[in-house]
């Protein structure tokens, strides 16, 4: 082994210019036969795999680009489906609160109109009620007045009178003077 090293010593010193880079002729064969076999192996094996692995990496690539923009679209329409709805929601929303508040209007007035009402009859069924209590209040008074008056013509004349014929009388001129005050101005008979 150190011989062969001193021959490749004694063989570099022996080389000078541009043989220094150039490699013996031999060698240089060697290396282009062998530079060829591998060259050969690689384009009939290697190469060819390493296109399909290039090949099927690229076609995966493009399949989940194509992938991915059809999700996307999916994505943007479903988006755009959601938006719609939302839109529709928020417009049913608005439609039945506008409902609501005319249904609250509309409620309001008939609450407002059956409190009307219910405030005429009651006013009605007052008046009534006076009317009747005032006949009523009128009648015990013209009893009441026959009465007296019965009383004080039996004291003047001093003897008892017909009730039943002095009774006629008296109711006779009640409803006379009755009728000239509430503005009928007929003048009944008086007996």
């Amino acid at each position: 082994m150190t011989r062969n090293l001193i021959w490749l010593a004694e063989e570099a010193h022996e080389r000078e210019g541009i043989d220094l880079i150039l490699p013996a002729l031999p060698e240089l064969l060697w290396g282009a036969i062998c530079f060829g076999l591998v060259l050969f192996v690689l384009m009939k094996y290697a190469f060819p795999r390493i296109r399909q692995g290039i090949e099927a990496r690229e076609s995966a690539i493009r399949s989940n680009l194509e992938q991915s923009e059809a999700a996307k679209n999916e994505a943007q329409r479903t988006l755009d489906d959601y938006k719609r709805q939302l839109a529709e929601a928020r417009g049913d929303a608005n439609k039945i609160i506008e409902e609501s508040r005319q249904q609250a209007e509309q409620v309001r007035q008939d609450i407002i109109a059956r409190a009307e009402s219910d405030a005429h009859q009651i006013v009605e069924r007052a008046q009534e009620q006076l009317q009747a209590e005032r006949s009523r209040t009128i009648q015990d008074l013209q009893t009441t007045i026959s009465d007296l008056s019965l009383n004080l013509a039996e004291k003047v004349v001093g003897r008892a009178i017909d009730p039943t014929t002095q009774r006629d009388l008296v109711d006779a001129y009640i409803r006379d003077v009755s009728a000239m005050s509430s503005g009928d101005g007929s003048n009944g008979s008086r007996g």
